[in-house]
């Protein structure tokens, strides 16, 4: 990996995009989607629609 910095980092952009494509690739996208739809219907599924909206609109914090 390079070690060019600028607008984002080169670095984890690579680094990621790497991870993403083996999590895609492992088969475990289906069963996290089914723990995340559990979440929104479970105890905390009002505090994360709640950081949800806060984050579509830019909030941050």
């Amino acid at each position: 990996m390079s070690d060019r910095k600028g607008e984002g980092s080169y670095d984890g952009a690579e680094k990621y995009q790497k991870e993403q494509h083996e999590f895609a690739q492992s088969g475990d996208v289906k069963e996290k989607a089914r723990e995340a739809a559990d979440a929104l219907d479970g105890p905390e599924g009002a505090e994360l629609e709640k950081a949800r909206k806060a984050t579509a609109s830019g909030k941050t914090d």
